[in-house]
């Protein structure tokens, strides 16, 4: 039975006192606490500091990370009373992410992965990716950057590799109030570029200046998907980066490729991608070029692929973009249920955390209303098994994706 009255608050500790009634996503074990559920603070805690939060009537219910700048005001450590945020705290949590990870087996397919991924893993605000020998992490909240030394080390301990390069530079720290950084946070002799395996390709990564960490891990399992459903078949890649996509349809014997992309930085590293792994360039078409524009083109010009990617950026970071991302989504799917030719299949994905998979799928469903066509839904993708999803967080489900044949 929950206390409700004569609560004595721990007189060290800040306290974060909820309004009346704004306690029940908390009870369901969400991790966020926004501005508007805050009744009231005590004390005077820093950005990242821990405090009690209680609900209005005094009953203890969580510790959580402050956050004074953030519309999410506070993320919650732990829901156990009995448990402390301390170092240990973060060792038990880091451990139980690192034995997660071993249980997926992936060690047998690559050597990168992400090993802790934020809420889902318990510890808000912290990812940290694996490339070979190197650990890749971001720091996105207040709360992470409040303990980042004491992660670091703690990192470094559980792993036993040498080196962290902090890629703290994504827009989302801006929320928190935190300036974006980069560097390397430990070891020494340190080289950006760094060659990774995944299933029987090899891929060169920079991780100090590609998107993300450096890599599109999350992809994994879907290129893989791609790569077995590519060959005999003319293959068009959009939004293909460095080629991810492009080397596995390539590798599973595509017919051609054709690579679509704004970067010429990413197109010339794809390209040295394939040259590592001895990919033919005669069946390797790569084109420095707007996506958007590009489609139109072919379309006016009568091309057709029998399979076709689209992995755009992310388009919709908020719910609050999502009319305008919607927008985009549907005229990029539309464009390309019309180049694709009967039978073909598209794999088409969202990573905006603003779109979720029920508008996704509405999104191109109306995109294949539009293109005249009729499709069918195959498969359901998502991110790789490295990336999981909390059942209480379903935020943590970012990535979308969907297969589907044109009738």
């Amino acid at each position: 039975m929950r206390k409700t009255a004569h609560v004595r608050y721990n007189a060290r500790m800040p306290t974060l006192i909820l309004k009346p009634g704004r306690e029940k996503s908390l009870l369901r074990r969400h991790p966020w606490i926004f501005s508007g559920a805050v009744g009231q603070i005590t004390g005077s805690p820093a950005p990242g500091a821990t405090v009690e939060v209680r609900d209005a009537q005094g009953a203890w219910l969580a510790r959580a990370a402050w956050s004074p700048a953030s519309q999410i005001r506070a993320r919650v450590w732990t829901f156990d009373e009995q448990e402390p945020v301390d170092a240990d705290f973060f060792r038990r949590r880091i451990q139980a992410a690192l034995a997660r990870r071993s249980n997926l087996g992936l060690a047998a397919v690559t050597d990168a992965l992400r090993l802790f991924h934020a809420e889902s893993d318990g510890l808000p605000g912290l990812i940290v990716d694996r490339y070979g020998e190197v650990l890749v992490l971001q720091s996105l909240t207040a709360g992470s950057e409040f303990w980042l030394e004491t992660l670091a080390d703690l990192l470094l301990e559980a792993t036993g590799l040498p080196t962290i390069y902090e890629r703290s530079d994504a827009d989302v720290r801006e929320l928190e109030g935190l300036a974006a950084r980069t560097g390397l946070l430990r070891g020494s002799n340190f080289e950006s570029r760094i060659t990774i395996s995944e299933y029987t390709l090899k891929f060169l990564v920079n991780v100090a200046t590609g998107h993300k960490t450096g890599f599109y891990l999350d992809q994994r399992a879907n290129r893989h998907r791609v790569g077995a459903l590519a060959r005999g078949r003319d293959v068009l890649n959009c939004f293909c980066y460095t080629g991810g996509f492009s080397l596995h349809a390539a590798a599973g014997g595509a017919k051609s490729v054709l690579s679509v992309d704004t970067s010429g930085e990413a197109l010339a590293l794809g390209q040295e991608n394939a040259a590592l792994n001895g990919i033919d360039a005669d069946g390797l078409t790569w084109s420095d070029a707007d996506v958007f524009t590009a489609l139109r083109k072919f379309r006016d010009q009568g091309r057709a692929w029998d399979l076709i990617v689209l992995d755009p950026p992310k388009f919709a970071p908020t719910a609050a973009q999502a009319e305008k991302a919607a927008r985009g989504y549907k005229d990029i799917n539309r464009l390309a249920f019309k180049l694709l030719r009967p039978g073909g299949i598209l794999a088409t994905f969202s990573c905006s955390g603003g779109i979720d998979a029920a508008l996704f799928q509405k999104i191109v469903a109306s995109a294949a209303l539009d293109a005249e066509v009729e499709a069918q839904m195959v498969e359901v993708l998502g991110q790789g098994a490295d990336h999981p999803v909390a059942l209480h967080f379903p935020e943590g489900a970012y990535l979308k994706g969907l297969l589907c044949v044109k009738g």
